[in-house]
């Protein structure tokens, strides 16, 4: 399956991800509106912000990420060396012969015939600050009436904390919704204004 070409007006996200059952794709992941689908193993539910910094254009380093992760299906976070130069050339960055030699003895110091993703990005693009704000308002909202509290379908209001993964300042629960979410924000925390988390069934 090759997905979606574009942006998507509305995002997806689901559970099934994180199991490693499927792979969304990051045209869906990063939508034109702050608005996630949930999907869980039975339902769909939708989480969305007011923050459109989270739907800013795709920055440099994110498309190399991008393109990176088509050179690398199994999301290992790693390339054969002998797929550099053709990641150079779909980022349209100096893919002459000599130069990529260059690189991946730079890149791959102990001749281990692999490229990392964290490596590559902080060779071409360092100090590209994400622009998502440490912490923003979310919502989430599921439709049955069994699994909101009192039995009462309403918006659930929480904050979300986005760190990087040298930051553990806090830890929330281990929730679906938040494993989800997981799979477009790895270090994200979510603190809700409830007693109970929201739920993705």
């Amino acid at each position: 399956l090759r997905g979606i070409h574009q942006q998507a007006s509305v995002g997806f996200l689901t559970l099934m991800e994180s199991l490693r059952y499927c792979k969304v794709g990051a045209f869906l992941k990063s939508p034109k509106f702050p608005i996630w689908i949930l999907g869980s193993e039975t339902h769909l539910s939708v989480f969305f912000t007011k923050e459109m910094a989270l739907v800013a254009p795709e920055s440099p380093s994110e498309q190399a990420r991008r393109v990176f992760q088509t050179f690398d299906p199994e999301d290992n976070g790693f390339i054969p060396d002998t797929l550099l130069e053709d990641v150079m050339k779909a980022l349209d960055l100096v893919s002459e012969p000599d130069y990529v030699n260059l690189m991946k003895s730079k890149l791959d110091p102990e001749g281990l015939g692999i490229i990392l993703l964290g490596q590559f990005l902080q060779e071409f693009f360092p100090d590209q600050d994400s622009v998502i704000p440490d912490s923003f308002p979310v919502y989430h909202y599921n439709g049955l009436k069994q699994s909101n509290h009192n039995e009462k379908v309403n918006y659930v209001e929480g904050t979300a904390l986005v760190m990087g993964f040298e930051d553990p300042m806090v830890r929330t629960d281990d929730t679906p919704v938040k494993r989800c979410l997981q799979t477009k924000w790895p270090y994200i925390e979510l603190l809700w204004t409830t007693e109970r988390s929201p739920s993705l069934n």
